[in-house]
């Protein structure tokens, strides 16, 4: 099985914006003498030349790039190009875990040597982990992405202190050279990377790396650089730029030209939603349960947090109390069953020993000790997962999805899993114990008899990822020793056949394609994930390292096929947590970490609307924003009126106002109301964490479809096939031409380029010597230094994927190429997104649907099974049974704005049947599959019509939504009107403008 690659608006987003930074960037690259350094032929170029990078576009220039990409993006613009670290431009790309973070920089490499011809990559990673997670990636990726930079040849290591001659074919090939290593690697002196090398003649590996003016990629950058030895470290690497990819920046003084929050990743379902489960017994203080959670010792002595019950008005809560030697835990709980453990006599601070003494029974307990409650929830937790993981598998199966389903179990201790005798014979640890029984049990169920493993034996079922020694017996490790190099190794190199089912008559019988259970260490806890992994839990008996957003992070991608390719939609995508808390304290927890990584939710601030665009030229791409000064004047005048209260919040003002799309501003800033509103609607999103106790099955109304529906699924269930007739020489006439809405070639505009006077004065006083400029002009343009030509007709082949032919037809029928020698490099930038935006009208204004005899069967809709999550984090609204007016008892959405609509269908007397469209029906196009929202059979005076509704979401006009987007929903109406001249296809944010 391989891993199939798609393409994803919001990738392109990313790498498009790295790549947009050197725009104005000419193909170069920069040679560099390295014989004259060493003897000859000590490397592997006869001519002693190396091969680099060469940035040749001005600071100034750079800025202004990054400017565009940042109000393109809704991101403040920044002032500098430089962060703390003062040596080098760093741009920030924020990206959610699971998103696809490490495709998006390696798309990025190839993408900057396509455009720019850059050659030379350095990708510094944190860990061993991330280092295998980066390479194993290539390895899977590195066929399509040569497939689609047509073979470029490209070389991709890691840095091996044994091996250098890697670092001599790296400063001397012409091919793209990507070297991965970790920072630790080279951030000492004594480091193989920072020292005099025989193997290169006496050079310093770092000296020559650094030759090449590498770009940087660094991958997470908050653990690569976040000392000043590492700031260091990463400077000697004389870098050209670098571009840093992380969920969470912690250093936010770099320019962000990218962001990808995790609120945007759940909201448009790119990666799993998460739904909270919880394990708990409640004994309401009948037993002197005491869990010990955290020792402390200071300067006024010691203390020892323990969770126990404790007395409140109507029963017994459990509560963490703080106690102190010489407490009594009676007093403290109020409960009579603690007096027989008597008070405080003495507590140990040690770490990996933290311990507290009683005078009673039990007269210890400490941080490693095991209570007779919390291997009751242990037990829970393991059979909880294995029956969710069945009932997945067997949902997949009714459905016909070929998905394999994946569970994840940390352990803090791998005796928990595996122990050994004093003979070195190995033995089910507690834990695979419970499980092989729990699985045992569920497995023999009636319900479970069809599933495809239900023959293969329980030992194989399950594996552990942990580290082994040298006679390859399991160890515990901290997850970045040279030991656990080899455990991430095994993980990376069986992802392919842990995704692959067991069949035999297929010839997958390998141990990993047995394996649905993986138990791991809870060390092994970043670099790796697996995009199948449906269930977690964490069996740890200590404290729990591994944060709430590392647990998820190990299963948020989306889930894949048995073929390789992504299947999206949260009907599939759904990553259920294990908790041993309560759904409230693990979403209150997650939600604390995200802020604790500085991802704040719903807090407005001064510059919050200084990205509102207020004009925008489509050809010279020159923008006009609101800026800081307006947006703080808006900011407060929003805080008068009590849309955002004094804490930065948003008021339940604000909240009806997004939700009725209308607010009230001052005359100064109400043509931009919509936009307010919008800037309004992001920041008030929340991460929406499901309750797994709040999901229930959704159920037909009916035992057979209603008679309204048919009628309606009988108009709308065709398929069709479609033909694109593209007239090249319509295209060049519209493009030399213009037409409505696009601007023709004739209308770029450039400038020669000319020499700038300014002078300024200079003041001198206690804060030194200032300059204050005061003149700035144009004093003559560079007539007798006229520009050397590009290769217009190759650029913009490659820009817009034209024929030679046509390239030439278009430019010989311009009367402006005098601006082409203006300017040439502004007149080709401009030239591409005109012609691109005439190819992509044509492509659907020429498209053709066509009906065919296939259909989709209604019958889908009994077979499917569906899940809606009640109560405030639902996504459901409950229908009236008695009207009967769709098909099920709940009706699934995506946002908000669905639900409202439902609502307002429920209502609406006019709407006689009404289907959220399920995400199976989807409608083919040139750019991709569409699955459009809604169908509605709806009356009006006493006539009954069809109206199809698109968009759903806020703002559906032309203007807002992405042309990718529109020219699907474009396409989606051909292919309606080719099934049915019945059929009226609209695009309504609202249910109560369906009749306009």
């Amino acid at each position: 099985m391989k891993i199939q690659f798609d393409t994803l608006d919001y990738q392109n987003d990313s790498v498009n914006s790295a790549t947009n930074v050197f725009e104005g960037q000419t193909f170069r690259k920069s040679n560099f003498t390295i014989s004259n350094t060493f003897p000859q032929g000590s490397l592997l170029t006869e001519d002693g030349i190396g091969i680099g990078n060469r940035v040749i576009i001005n600071e100034e220039q750079m800025l202004s790039n990054v400017n565009k990409i940042q109000i393109s993006n809704h991101i403040l613009p920044s002032e500098s190009l430089y962060g703390n670290n003062k040596v080098f431009p760093q741009f920030n790309v924020e990206m959610e875990t699971g998103t696809g973070k490490t495709f998006v920089y390696l798309k990025t490499i190839f993408e900057l040597n396509k455009k720019y011809g850059f050659l030379k990559f350095v990708i510094v990673v944190p860990s061993v982990a991330i280092k295998e997670g980066v390479l194993k990636f290539y390895e899977i990726s590195k066929e399509y992405l040569s497939k689609q930079y047509n073979g470029t040849i490209n070389h991709l290591f890691q840095f091996d202190s044994n091996n250098l001659g890697w670092i001599q074919s790296y400063a001397s090939a012409n091919t793209i050279e990507i070297m991965v290593t970790t920072i630790q690697s080279f951030n000492k002196d004594l480091n193989v990377m920072n020292r005099e090398n025989d193997q290169l003649s006496g050079a310093k590996p770092i000296d020559l790396i650094a030759e090449t003016r590498p770009i940087l990629i660094i991958d997470e950058p908050q653990s690569v650089d976040n000392t000043d030895q590492a700031k260091e470290a990463l400077s000697r690497l004389k870098p050209s730029a670098a571009f840093r990819y992380s969920a969470t920046h912690k250093d936010t003084s770099y320019p962000t030209i990218y962001r990808l929050t995790a609120v945007d990743a759940y909201e448009q379902q790119l990666v799993k939603q998460i739904e909270v489960a919880g394990i708990k017994t409640d004994e309401d203080g009948n037993r002197a349960y005491m869990k010990l959670i955290s020792v402390n010792s200071n300067s006024n002595g010691f203390s020892a947090r323990i969770e126990v019950y404790k007395r409140t008005k109507n029963d017994a809560d459990k509560k963490v109390i703080t106690f102190k030697p010489g407490d009594d835990v009676y007093t403290k709980t109020k409960l009579q069953v603690y007096e027989q453990v008597g008070f405080i006599q003495d507590m140990d601070a040690t770490p990996g020993n933290e311990t507290v003494y009683f005078s009673g029974f039990p007269d210890i307990i400490s941080l490693n000790s095991q209570t007779q409650e919390d291997e009751a929830v242990k037990r829970g937790q393991i059979s909880k997962t294995i029956e969710e993981h069945l009932d997945k598998e067997l949902r997949f199966a009714k459905e016909g999805r070929r998905i394999k389903v994946l569970s994840l179990f940390f352990l803090d201790k791998v005796e928990n899993y595996c122990w050994y005798d004093e003979e070195g014979v190995p033995h089910l640890g507690r834990y695979a114990k419970i499980f092989e029984d729990e699985y045992r049990r569920l497995i023999r169920l009636p319900k479970y008899r069809s599933l495809n493993d239900i023959d293969v034996h329980v030992e194989e079922v399950h594996d552990g990822y942990f580290s082994v020694d040298k006679k390859g017996v399991l160890k515990d490790t901290s997850g970045a020793t040279q030991a656990d190099e080899s455990t991430y190794t095994m993980i990376m190199k069986n992802k392919e056949g842990l995704l692959t089912f067991y069949d035999p008559s297929k010839g997958h019988t390998s141990k990993a394609n047995k394996i649905r259970f993986i138990f791991s260490h809870s060390a092994l806890k970043e670099g790796w994930d697996n995009p199948n992994v449906f269930q977690i839990a964490t069996l740890v008996e200590s404290k729990d390292t591994i944060t709430k957003r590392q647990k998820i992070g190990r299963g948020l991608r989306i889930a894949v096929d048995e073929t390789g390719t992504r299947v999206p939609g949260f009907d599939v995508n759904t990553l259920t947590v294990m908790a041993n808390e309560s759904y409230k304290d693990f979403a209150e927890g997650l939600q604390r970490e995200y802020e604790e990584d500085g991802v704040i939710f719903g807090l407005f601030e001064s510059d919050s609307f200084a990205t509102i665009v207020l004009r925008y030229d489509e050809i010279t791409e020159d923008i006009e924003v609101l800026g800081k000064s307006k947006s703080k004047q808006l900011f407060n005048e929003l805080k008068e009126r009590e849309y955002i209260n004094n804490a930065g919040r948003a008021t339940d003002f604000l909240r009806t106002a997004v939700k009725e799309k209308s607010i009230e501003l001052s005359d100064e800033f109400k043509d931009i109301a919509p936009q307010v509103l919008e800037v309004a609607a992001s920041k008030i999103k929340n991460l929406e964490i499901r309750n797994a106790d709040e999901r229930v099955q959704v159920k037909p109304l009916k035992e057979a479809l209603p008679e309204n529906f048919l009628k309606l699924w009988d108009k709308v269930k065709y398929k069709t096939s479609y033909k694109i007739n593209f007239d090249s020489q319509k295209l060049i006439e519209e493009v030399v031409k213009g037409t409505g809405g696009l601007e023709s070639l004739n209308a770029i505009k450039t400038k020669k380029a000319s020499f700038i006077y300014s002078k300024a004065n200079l003041q001198i006083n206690q804060a030194g010597i200032l300059s204050d400029e005061d003149a700035k002009y144009s004093v003559g343009s560079l007539d007798d230094a006229p520009y050397q030509l590009p290769d217009i007709i190759t650029f913009l082949q490659n820009e817009t994927n034209l024929t030679r032919k046509t390239i030439v037809g278009i430019l010989t029928s311009v009367d402006n190429l005098d601006m082409f020698k203006n300017n040439p490099l502004a007149y080709m930038t401009q030239a591409a997104k005109i012609i691109n935006a005439h190819k992509n009208q044509l492509i659907v204004d020429g498209i053709k649907y066509t009906k065919t005899d296939e259909y989709y069967d209604q019958s889908l809709f009994s077979t499917e099974t569906l899940y809606a999550y009640l109560g405030p984090n639902g996504n459901s609204v409950k229908v009236d049974e008695e009207k009967g007016k769709t098909v099920y008892d709940y009706v699934v959405t995506d946002s908000e704005v669905e639900r409202e609509f439902a609502r307002s269908a429920e209502k609406d007397e006019n709407v006689k049947f009404y289907v959220k469209l399920p995400d199976w029906f989807t409608i083919r196009t040139p750019l991709g599959p569409y699955n459009p929202d809604w169908a509605l059979l709806y009356e009006e005076d006493d006539k009954q019509e069809l109206y199809f509704v698109v968009e759903t979401k806020g703002d559906i006009s032309s203007e807002q939504l992405r042309p990718h987007e529109y020219a699907k929903i474009k396409s989606g109406e051909k292919h309606f009107q080719a099934i049915s001249t019945d059929i009226k296809f609209r695009r309504l944010s609202r249910e109560s403008d369906l009749d306009a």
